[in-house]
């Protein structure tokens, strides 16, 4: 029998984890190619012979996305695998109705057949859309458990934009690790909270082989989720975070429904910065959906280095880059802090822009006044740092996870923001986290 043509949509991420779970040693299957998005400059390449197995001696090359009619037509394709996440149930049909018009089947794979079972009890936090509050709620919960003396290791949602043959497995213990596997900004965002606050964090290409080697060392294994995708490994806690500020996107983006209607535990985050009316939506649209769900409130207050650098001056807001972009958010902690503590105004990057970030602009044109902090590749921190010289400020509010001090050089005077998640009332973390404990 023929194998069943194929080409997985993806956008550096899931559509590997897919490969790697479905496909890699299934000769059921040809997949002929990957399709990539979101994500500038990671077309063109391959995912190696290494990675893809026996079955592709040769890899499977990566294309923009642009091209899946021609391949798909050129290759007689007959099934097109959607794999990436945090896009809108509207347009995930768009595109599934354009692969059915040039004639292959679309399909969606299943919870189930990609989660990987660990040895190790699992306590997964995703979310309903970008930025909503992972990362702090991540960090919280493994706060507790350290706290009550188990040893943790958080395993991070694939961010391998670099040489995906060295990026199989990767571990985070100190700084220096972030040099020694040559993130990008978006990495450091993600890990470095977790190795400030003492926690072992992995990541990679290959999640079979990343689990296994985190096993080795922790009694429990925290899912620090990416966008809003579902969990890599089967939960035995699901902890979803939803964010009012977006009040009804927990039921209209792909695959951020789906963890709603998986959670065991859902966290309203920002309920301090956001209207009575979006809390009680988002509070009944959970009870709709998934009355059984465990319902947390809490909130994501912002601090400052020091606050006399904002107040009345003009300021430069730079912002967590994925939340701004196919995240959606017309602000972030940056913008809450400038007007939190008094800046007279924010000046608007645009026309400051150069290279890279002057095509974001283009790309997502609802960022408005705000710099998201791109950072994929040298070239592009080299834009965002030009662009931040030449903006005309009295200060820069550093928004994002991490300090971009460290990063780039920033001329201006230049305050950073940070946050974590404060839990509010009861039922509490501490409470769903209780049978792990024991």
């Amino acid at each position: 029998m023929s194998k069943v043509k194929t080409i997985i949509m993806g956008a550096a991420g899931r559509d590997f984890h897919n490969f790697n779970l479905v496909y890699r040693d299934n000769n059921k299957y040809d997949v002929v190619a990957f399709t990539a998005t979101q994500i500038p400059d990671i077309e063109g390449r391959k995912y190696p012979a290494v990675l893809a197995g026996e079955l592709y001696p040769d890899g499977i090359p990566i294309y923009d996305e642009s091209e899946l009619e021609r391949l798909i037509k050129e290759n007689d394709i007959e099934e097109v695998v959607f794999s990436y996440s945090d896009i809108h149930h509207e347009d995930v049909m768009h595109k599934a109705s354009k692969v059915m018009a040039w004639g292959a089947h679309f399909k969606l794979l299943g919870g189930e057949p990609t989660m990987i079972k660990s040895t190790k009890p699992v306590i997964a936090i995703g979310a309903v859309r970008t930025g909503c509050g992972k990362s702090q709620t991540t960090r919280r919960v493994a706060e507790i458990l350290k706290d009550a003396g188990l040893k943790v290791a958080a395993i991070r949602h694939p961010m391998p934009y670099g040489d995906l043959a060295a990026q199989k497995v990767q571990r985070y213990a100190n700084l220096e690790d972030l040099k020694k596997h040559k993130c990008t900004i978006e990495e450091m965002e993600e890990y470095e909270p977790h190795i400030e606050t003492g926690t072992i964090i992995y990541s990679g290409v290959d999640y079979e082989a990343i689990v296994r080697e985190a096993e080795k060392e922790a009694d429990i294994i925290l899912w620090d989720g990416g966008n809003n995708d579902m969990p890599f490994y089967k939960p035995d806690l699901n902890i979803i975070v939803v964010d009012p500020h977006r009040a009804g996107h927990e039921r209209l983006y792909y695959p951020g429904e789906t963890n709603l209607l998986m959670a065991d535990v859902v966290v309203i985050n920002k309920i301090v910065t956001a209207d009575s009316e979006d809390i009680d939506w988002v509070r009944n649209s959970i009870r709709e959906v998934n009355p059984t769900a465990i319902v947390i409130d809490a909130a994501s207050p912002v601090a400052v280095e020091d606050a006399s650098l904002i107040l009345g001056k003009i300021a430069l807001v730079v912002e967590d880059g994925p939340t701004l972009t196919h995240g959606e958010m017309t602000y972030g902690a940056g913008m809450v802090a400038a007007e939190k503590f008094g800046a007279a105004d924010v000046v608007d990057p645009r026309p400051y822009t150069v290279g890279t970030i002057t095509e974001t602009f283009k790309k997502y044109p609802d960022i408005g006044k705000l710099l998201p902090a791109m950072g994929y590749g040298d070239q592009q921190v080299k834009d965002l740092e030009e662009t931040i010289a030449n903006t005309k400020c009295d200060v820069v509010i550093i928004g994002t996870p991490i300090d971009l001090r460290r990063i780039i050089d920033i001329k201006q005077p230049s305050v950073r923001v940070t946050y974590d998640l404060q839990v509010i009332g009861q039922p509490n973390l501490v409470d769903v986290l209780k049978p792990f404990i024991k």
